[in-house]
């Protein structure tokens, strides 16, 4: 794929094209000419942090690029996976294509090599207790000078040798590049695109599990009213959504009302939605304004905050908690599923009651995730604590939030797989179609998990079913494209 300056994929091989060269040629030119003034500049001409005010002469202006990132890498395993590391990789290089950067073309190059040859540096995922993501940062292009490790099929090898395999020489920093590799927040916006895209199958996964919910219970569908949603856009969706699923439905005898996991559910999914979109919009912004510091705006050196990421790590906190009550109401509402006085089934969904445990355990299964799911909800990006002497007196810790963010995610889609096995099972017991909007959902989820006729061990196709829900894009439920 031609690289410009607008968007590309993650996954694909890349080129930079001709013009975009001369382009950075320029910024390039441009930036050194500015460096030859009188005017200190930030990390360049003089050192970081509460060093700001040591002046630097020429030979260690050299080094001081290098030791900026040698230095900094602090961290250790366990080590983010490789598909994150080339996302971090692919942000740092649209930071770059960006005009405020001013790097060189060479390593802008050099970049899109290592992405191309699939160069994976070892880079820390948790204990980044820096006002930005200096230290995963560090590790992450320390790399680029041959320097810390790189991970190749899972183990850590050197990154001189992995450079060396790949026929690349060590790459030599200029003028202010080890500073701009080390700005920004990469890191976090990489969290928040995942996290936004992860919980976006869930809000759709978790829809179809009330959806099931609604038809095996044989729920009153008043309540599901998009009326009921008034000035509520994400509500009146999220109902509109679910009429087209479950229809106008036959009501089971009796039932006044469905179980309150029911009734609620679309409140808490509108919720979801509202915060992830928010999450959306605020990772979008940020794409828009300089991340490095200083930044070359205008032929000048401007000092920016690009590393205080704190907007996007409270949006990833309050998607979090926003899944954790998702989850809440996914094990609450199978736990009723499995409850005859609610379904009308036989007890815990069991073809045959008593020499068979049926699908309890899925709902254990279920209450340990979200167990492991409540844990994450108290806010990562909250707890500033003094470092570097004081000159960093405040965090933003947004990629620690997003570090949340995921494993809530995979929290829940554990959650969701459990749900769907036992309202896919439910409706295999009821016996009789289901209702129009659901039947190509039910044999989606049967395709990979049969109906339990006999007890067996559901993990292995528990774990097939959360890889089938990642890899769904849901863009009409009711057909499962």
């Amino acid at each position: 794929m031609i690289v410009s300056d607008s968007e590309f994929a993650d996954s694909e091989r890349l080129v930079l094209d001709k013009p975009l060269v001369e382009t950075l040629k320029r910024r390039r030119e441009a930036l050194l000419a500015a460096l030859r003034g009188e005017a200190p500049v930030y990390g360049v001409t003089t050192g970081m942090g509460r060093l700001a005010g040591v002046a630097l002469d020429a030979r260690q202006q050299a080094e001081h690029q290098r030791n900026l990132l040698v230095g900094r890498a602090v961290g250790g395993p366990p080590w983010l996976p490789p598909e994150d590391v080339r996302a971090l990789l692919v942000v740092r290089l649209r930071d770059f294509l960006r005009p405020w950067s001013g790097v060189s073309p060479e390593l802008v190059q050099f970049l899109v090599d290592r992405l191309n040859d699939g160069f994976t540096p070892a880079v820390p995922r948790s204990g980044l207790g820096s006002s930005g993501e200096i230290i995963p940062l560090a590790h992450a292009f320390q790399t680029f000078l041959g320097l810390g490790t790189v991970l190749e099929d899972g183990v850590e090898v050197p990154a001189a040798s992995a450079l060396a395999a790949r026929g690349a020489e060590p790459y030599v920093l200029g003028p202010k590049e080890g500073a701009s590799l080390l700005q920004g927040s990469p890191l976090a916006m990489v969290h928040a695109r995942r996290g936004w895209t992860e919980t976006q199958q869930l809000i759709d996964l978790q829809t179809l599990t009330e959806a099931m919910a609604i038809d095996v219970l044989g729920a009153p569908r008043e309540v599901f009213s998009p009326v009921m949603a008034g000035g509520d856009d994400h509500l009146r969706t999220l109902l509109h959504e679910l009429n087209s699923l479950v229809g106008i439905g036959p009501v089971r005898p009796g039932v006044v009302q469905a179980p309150l996991s029911v009734r609620v559910a679309p409140r808490a999914l509108a919720h979801a939605s509202r915060v992830n979109t928010d999450l959306h919009e605020t990772w979008r912004r940020w794409e828009t304004m300089p991340g490095d510091s200083p930044s070359f705006v205008d032929g000048a050196f401007i000092p920016g905050t690009g590393y205080h990421a704190v907007d996007v790590g409270l949006r990833m906190d309050a998607v979090t908690a926003a899944l954790v009550h998702l989850g809440e109401i996914s094990v609450q509402r199978t736990h009723r599923l499995l409850d005859e006085r609610f379904s009308g089934l036989p007890a815990q969904l069991t073809a045959d009651p008593g020499p068979r445990a049926g699908l309890t355990p899925l709902h254990k299964r279920a209450a340990g995730e979200l167990q492991a799911l409540r844990r994450l909800a108290t806010p990562a990006t909250l707890g500033s604590i003094d470092t570097s002497a004081g000159q960093e007196d405040v965090q933003a810790f947004a990629a620690a939030a997003g570090e949340q963010l995921r494993a809530a995610a995979s929290h829940l889609f554990a959650i969701t797989a459990c749900e769907l096995i036992t309202g896919s099972q439910a409706r295999y017991l009821a016996g009789g179609d289901s209702v129009p909007g659901l039947r190509a959902a039910y044999e989606w989820v049967r395709s990979v998990v049969p109906p339990v006729d006999e007890d067996r061990s559901l993990g292995p196709e528990i774990s097939r079913l959360i890889a089938a829900c990642r890899a769904a894009y849901f863009d009409d439920l009711s057909t499962l494209t």
